[in-house]
């Protein structure tokens, strides 16, 4: 049989290469005790290969279908179908062929077979790859095998099987197809079951589903099952549906459809205690396996048969709190605006940036808020902060502190961490404090970028590990943070009065317009003014519209206008060029390493702006501001205690409007310094792959910041650790991190509660008043964003670097903000009416509607 064909008792994990994910876990799964795995054998990928070798005109075929774009789906239709007619027809090398036919007469004289596809891209810990190639039930005889297998190996071009490797961005080259050949099994029943709650990632948490006969009906959807919850060795929920129809073999070959009796329909399909019995052995698997599975298996005589396992990859990692007991996460990521995973030596930066302990998993960042959810002390304190920022995470804390026995039963003065931001800031209102603090902030990364010079090897890590005490310094100052807070409570007082006394819906958000001192807003209308420095020179447009490579500065000046473009965007540059989309994790290329990012933005300012737009664009703000201001505190001197009332109002419109751009500014001078430490680390990658130590300098972005040290010190890396970490990046993209994460890992989810919305409308929160309607522009990516004026920008998230795109919209829609992110604070500046944190708002909104979008009620409408 040659390297052909391997027995499944000789198969285990490690053999993926060889017999695929199917094959090996399968293997693995025979030498668990007390499990039982169908005898059979495995077609190995050498076979594949041979008869792949032979297939005429195949490399020709693999390119073109490489070269398809994901979303090309009639493209990618004909083309796979092209590469299975090719295999199919391919003639099977006479060794192959029969080291596959004689395998079966080595199992007895039983004829009935399951022929599985096994792909080694799929069942990975990484990505499961499931339902992307064939299966085929009860296949009678060689021959029959034989041609089945044939077909399971065309299978690896499936069109989802090919669109899958596409968008996730696997080489068909690269991955190889074996083939599982199983004694058939004629089960009572059959199923699913997941070690883990598939809905709601809840480790402790089994999942059942149970239905009569073969397990493939229902994994393929064609009937209904009955389903079970288990936890803590116990049934918890039950569901038992009408089976009316049922699959099952058929004595010639191949299943058919059969009407369950309708005696046995509204029976279950397990008892209590076999389902008992099924998660205990699940356990068994998962803990032999070392993660949670997702388990196909077949009753036969009350006896269990396990057919397949592969880890559920849809689960979010948990973090690792290194005890036993219930730990409640909040992601860092909503906060920050940043749901995208992180490498780890942006994760280790952000890590040695903040002061209080910082958890990781998913490639996401999560506080741990056990002890201040648990005392009576700073609950109510911290409820309302998060409540006030983000509903969403409100309301799913809310979930978890009204689970009786779930948080660590604390005295009822037991002191929980302090919440910042809770008592009210006493800073006077005071603008040369803001000046002050923006001075001390430029000073201090101006200090770091010349004393970092010259530096190298240990010291240069050293210098920038000792550096953290001074970023956390002017970050973390106190007379900073009371400025942030005095603005963010100020807001507050306004909203809550002015809606109290008026009937005003947020009104901070128009008296906010065009503030001083917000480094970002001024960010969007700066990029404007490059444009009025570019828009009289067409040579210039006419160039930058082509622009492939990062080099272009240096082409301009051979253009007529090109030198005063270039020095306009240099300027630029000099002062907002550490700024890039995901900003926080010092590992995304900067607009200073990759200015191109910004020419899509720059370039439609320049088309849909004339001269001077960004000057009017902020007196307009400033103006408008001032007529609120004007209109409000006269509508109040005509109140009852008028007088006093529109005294208090005004000192706390000059209290915000003195403090509110501020808020802006420590992030800025964080990643800032990011910025200084991010050129120095790159040149000392740079010495590392000179040395042979590194492959290329990025590869220091799959390190720690102590890993990475330690690399410097020892010049050597572990190669292998950067493989995996690479790997476990990729797959982390896939993953969605929740607001609220709980040790369990159970993702909790929250909702608005509100029954005040137009029919069909989705719901959000607040954050700029303003009703527009326009065409909705859903963008995932700014540097592929194309807006006009009258959009409505559509998106996941925003950071700083969205900015500029806030000039041309008319409105924002996020699945991801609160009230005073970085987003909400600059559409209030802009006067861009804006709703944050609407669940799925990429998903249900289609790229090119018609939306309504209301800023000041907190929803938005799709039109017909």
């Amino acid at each position: 049989m040659g390297s052909y064909v391997l027995d499944l008792q000789e198969v285990d994990r490690a053999r993926v290469a060889a017999v695929g994910g199917k094959g090996a876990h399968l293997g693995e799964l025979s030498r668990i005790e007390g499990i039982r795995v169908p005898a059979g054998f495995c077609v190995t990928t050498d076979a594949f290969r041979e008869v792949v070798r032979g297939a005429p005109s195949i490399d020709d075929r693999l390119d073109r279908l490489s070269r398809l774009d994901p979303d090309d789906r009639e493209a990618i239709r004909t083309g796979s179908a092209e590469v299975r007619r090719i295999i199919e027809a391919a003639a099977v090398p006479d060794d192959v062929a029969a080291a596959i036919t004689g395998a079966p007469a080595r199992f007895g004289d039983r004829t009935a077979w399951a022929v599985r596809s096994s792909a080694t891209a799929e069942d990975l810990p990484t990505a499961s790859f499931a339902g992307q190639q064939d299966t085929y039930l009860n296949v009678v005889g060689p021959a029959e095998v034989l041609r089945h297998v044939s077909r399971c190996w065309a299978s690896l071009f499936t069109e989802r099987a090919v669109a899958y490797r596409l968008r996730d961005g696997f080489d068909h080259r690269a991955v190889h197809m074996a083939v599982v050949v199983q004694r058939m099994v004629f089960p009572d029943a059959a199923g699913v079951l997941f070690t883990a709650d598939p809905v709601t990632s809840n480790r402790e948490v089994a999942s059942v589903e149970a239905t009569f006969g073969l397990g493939e009906a229902l994994v393929s959807g064609l009937v209904n099952a009955d389903s079970y919850r288990v936890r803590d060795g116990g049934v918890v929920a039950r569901a038992v549906v009408a089976k009316e129809r049922a699959v099952h073999a058929s004595p010639g070959g191949g299943t058919r459809e059969r009407e369950v009796e309708p005696a046995r329909r509204e029976q279950p399909a397990l008892t209590d205690e076999q389902v008992l019995r099924l998660v205990r052995l699940g356990r068994r698997v998962e803990a032999h396996l070392g993660r949670p599975q997702d388990i196909e298996w077949c009753l036969v005589d009350d006896d269990f048969l396990f057919v397949q396992s592969r880890p559920i990859t849809t689960l979010f990692p948990v973090p690792e709190a290194g005890d036993r007991e219930n730990h409640v996460y909040v992601s860092v990521g909503h906060q920050q605006m940043m749901t995208d995973p992180m490498k780890p030596l942006g994760l280790s930066v952000w890590q040695l940036t903040t002061p209080q302990p910082v958890a990781e998993a998913g490639g996401r960042l999560f506080v741990d808020v056990t002890r201040v959810l648990a005392s009576a002390t700073s609950r109510a304190g911290f409820l309302e902060l998060v409540g006030r920022s983000d509903p969403l995470m409100w309301d799913a804390l809310r979930t978890v502190v009204d689970r009786e026995g779930f948080l660590p039963a604390l005295p009822d003065d037991a002191p929980g961490k302090p919440v910042p931001g809770v008592a009210p800031a006493t800073v006077e209102t005071d603008p040369a404090l803001v000046t002050e603090l923006i001075g001390i902030g430029e000073a201090s990364v101006a200090a770091l970028a010349r004393d970092i010079r010259g530096r190298s090897g240990v010291e240069l890590l050293d210098f920038i590990l000792a550096d953290f005490r001074e970023l956390r310094r002017v970050l973390f100052d106190p007379r900073s943070h009371q400025v942030i807070m005095a603005a963010m409570q100020t807001t507050w007082w306004l909203n809550e009065r002015l809606r109290d006394w008026l009937g005003e819906k947020n009104a901070a958000d128009t008296l906010t317009r065009s503030a001083p001192h917000n480094v970002t807003s001024e960010m969007g209308l700066a990029l404007l003014d490059v444009a009025d420095v570019i828009r009289p020179h067409p040579e210039v447009v006419a160039f930058l519209r082509d622009v492939e490579g990062e080099g272009f500065l240096d082409e301009l000046p051979r253009l007529a206008g090109g030198r005063e473009a270039r020095d306009a965007i240099r300027a630029y540059l000099d002062r907002y060029g550490m700024r890039c989309v995901g900003e926080i994790d010092i590992t995304r290329p900067r607009w200073g390493e990759r200015p191109t990012a910004l020419l899509p933005v720059l370039l439609a300012n320049v088309g849909n702006f004339e001269h001077g737009a960004g000057a009017r664009r902020f007196e307009q703000g400033r103006q408008e501001a001032r007529q609120e201001e004007r209109e409000l505190l006269e509508r109040l001197r005509a109140l009852p205690d008028g007088a006093r009332k529109a005294q208090e109002t005004k000192e706390k419109i000059d209290r915000v409007r003195t403090f509110i751009g501020y808020r802006e500014y420590p992030k800025y001078f964080m990643v800032s310094r990011y910025s200084v430490y991010k050129r120095a680390l790159l040149e000392e990658a740079g010495r590392l792959v000179r040395a042979g130590v590194l492959g290329e300098p990025e590869d220091v972005f799959h390190l720690t910041f102590g890993e990475f040290h330690e690399v410097v010190r020892a010049n050597r890396v572990d190669d292998e650790l950067l493989r995996r970490r690479k790997e476990e990046f990729r797959s982390y993209a896939a993953l969605t991190p929740p607001r609220v994460l709980t040790s369990e890992g159970e993702a909790v989810t929250g909702a608005y509660r509100r029954d005040d919305l137009p029919a069909g409308a989705l719901v959000g929160l607040p954050v700029s008043v303003g009703t527009v309607e326009g065409r909705a522009r859903v963008v995932l990516d700014v540097e592929r964003a194309d807006l006009e004026p009258g959009d409505i920008l559509v998106t996941a998230h925003t950071d700083p670097s969205w900015s500029p795109l806030f000039v041309t919209a008319a409105g924002l829609v996020t699945e991801v903000g609160g009230l005073m992110t970085h987003g909400a604070v600059v559409a209030r500046e802009y006067g861009l009416p804006a709703v944050v944190g609407v669940e799925g708002a990429t998903r249900a909104i289609r790229d090119g509607q018609r939306i309504r979008l209301n800023g000041t009620d907190g929803y938005v409408e799709i039109l017909p």
